[in-house]
């Protein structure tokens, strides 16, 4: 039995650590939120306060095998005090969930390969990228949705929604699990995924198709903005991976 560690059970955390436990795994989680503690027990989840922003400690955290990092922190100097951590500890292989947001909209189709945007999540990047006390995969997952996050939810309050002629990027949670399962079944360290539907309506026919089948008035678009997009290419997860998308035609979820 492997022994997996789930650095945030928030929205993906949670249903990730949920799986790996269906999957045999002994795994340990950790939350912010005291309050959270309890309910994450109740599942089989081993049970850690940790806030890497606080500078602590978590020795018991960090005895396992893999560590999957799934919070939203842009704490360079929090990831940096866990990163040495890291180092001291038993773990082996890191799993760092990013986004596509690293991207510049420049009106292209976006790889692995292409230059990304300063900023903290990419320095966050470059520090696991960087370490060679342990292997990682850094996992850029762009918008999520699934469970209680529908779009349709999005852009309320008679808010207008930018780039009506851009194209939708956006993957479902069942598939992230999915592929972080699929990354450590195939042992596969060391590099760095694109993880997103292959489908990408434009923002327009997307949002407004989310917005009325859910009984939500027609959204409104902002209509004389500079035309910006980007298309986010999973090709390289794809053929590594042999990974085919559950939820791959945006239109029908």
């Amino acid at each position: 039995m492997k022994n997996v560690s789930v650095l945030g059970c928030g929205w993906l955390g949670k249903p990730l650590a949920t799986s790996l436990l269906e999957d045999g795994f002994w795994v340990k989680g950790s939350t912010t939120s005291e309050e959270k503690v309890n309910i994450l027990q109740a599942l089989g989840i081993e049970t850690h306060l940790v806030d890497i922003s606080e500078f602590e400690e978590f020795d018991v955290f960090l005895d396992t095998d893999i560590l999957i990092i799934a919070i939203t922190s842009k704490d360079v100097d929090g990831f940096e005090s866990l990163i040495a951590q890291i180092q001291e500890s038993s773990v082996q292989k890191v799993i760092f969930i990013s986004s596509t947001s690293v991207y510049p909209r420049i009106n292209k189709v976006m790889t692995e390969e292409d230059a990304v945007l300063k900023n903290p999540l990419t320095e966050i990047e470059n520090l696991f990228r960087e370490n060679t006390f342990f292997e990682t995969t850094i996992i850029r997952f762009s918008g999520l949705f699934g469970g209680d996050r529908h779009p349709a939810n999005w852009f309320q309050n008679g808010r207008k929604i930018p780039q009506p002629n851009g194209f939708v990027n956006m993957i479902h949670r069942e598939d992230c699990i999915e592929i972080i399962h699929e990354v450590i079944a195939q042992n596969c360290w060391n590099t760095t995924f694109n993880a997103c539907s292959n489908h990408h309506p434009t923002r327009r026919e997307f949002y407004t198709l989310a917005k009325l089948s859910s009984d939500f008035k027609a959204p409104e678009f902002e209509e004389d903005e500079v035309y910006e997009w980007k298309i986010i290419s999973s090709d390289k997860l794809q053929n590594v991976l042999d990974y085919t998308f559950i939820y791959d035609n945006l239109l029908e979820f």
